[in-house]
């Protein structure tokens, strides 16, 4: 790994001065500050290569650092450092696109590793992503209802999907909403029949994934089902596979029959997503929408 320019904004001193000493005798530069608001305040934020910003008891205090530079477009991965006690402050940090954590105390090998392994991706990423904003794929099954068959294609579609970074395979669970929707088809929906076809189609961008599964069966009524959008219907057997999708999918939609079902995941706000978006045309940019009804009109 070459010299990286890498921030660090601790307030515990100790801590602070530990960490830069062992960043620095990894071969990098190394800036340190306790105070979190003058770090901010800074107008060479961008100019590093990471930050690693610590959590305080305030939860709200500690991801500040990841959602200032969420603010200002600033493509910079933060990696917090907390104590197993800030459990919900990390989950937070992540939602609001952190890349990394470390635990402290911290342990010298895990700090190298971490560190070494978000600065490999980060200089990857950005040469990978480029092309991203200008891709448009479209992939097309038509298989007989054989679920051996389907877990083939779960696995490839999920894997260009990750590719063109729609989502981030460690904390994205697409891939249930789809196995859901596959197994509907072979089972509900053409009930095993070898000699009915199962269609696929994938349309994929780095600005949503869309999938349309339709099969050669009768069809049912999505309203007939408890309610999906209803938590409480968990742990109901009827309609649990599309109560899973409704809650995992950004849009659901049937159609009147009810034998062909659209599916649409956009990215999570996540750094991957910001580095996209900032290298996306205007017109390119991906749309903001919310959960879509039960069918087509």
């Amino acid at each position: 790994m070459d010299k990286r320019r890498i921030l660090i904004v601790d307030a515990n001193e100790e801590l602070r001065t530990l960490l830069a000493q062992v960043l620095a005798e990894l071969g990098h530069e190394v800036v340190a500050m306790g105070s979190r608001d003058e770090a901010l305040e800074r107008d060479d934020l961008e100019e590093f290569d990471l930050i690693i910003s610590d959590l305080t008891d305030d939860t709200e205090s500690g991801v500040q650092i990841v959602s200032e530079l969420k603010r200002k477009s600033l493509l910079v991965p933060v990696v917090v450092s907390s104590a197993e006690a800030q459990t919900h402050g990390v989950i937070k940090a992540f939602k609001m696109g952190a890349s990394n954590f470390l635990r402290r105390p911290y342990d010298k090998e895990e700090l190298q590793a971490i560190v070494d392994k978000t600065l490999s991706y980060k200089l990857r990423f950005v040469e990978d992503v480029k092309v991203l904003p200008f891709v448009h794929e479209k992939i097309e099954f038509e298989l007989p209802s054989e679920l051996s068959l389907m877990n083939g294609v779960l696995h490839y579609l999920h894997e260009r999907v990750i590719q063109l970074g729609v989502i981030n395979p460690e904390r994205s669970n697409l891939f249930i909403a789809l196995d859901e929707a596959f197994v509907n088809a072979v089972k509900h929906g053409n009930k095993f029949d070898h000699q009915k076809l199962v269609r696929i189609t994938a349309d994929l961008s780095a600005s949503e994934a869309r999938f349309t599964i339709e099969d050669e069966g009768e069809g049912f009524q999505v309203n007939d089902i408890p309610d999906p959008l209803d938590p409480t219907n968990l742990f109901k057997t009827s309609g649990r596979g599309v109560l899973l999708i409704y809650n995992i999918m950004d849009e659901v939609v049937y159609n009147e029959r009810g034998n062909r079902l659209t599916m649409i995941k956009r990215p999570d706000n996540t750094f991957d997503r910001q580095l996209i978006e900032k290298l996306t045309p205007p017109e390119e940019a991906a749309p903001t929408a919310g959960k879509n009804g039960h069918g087509e009109h």
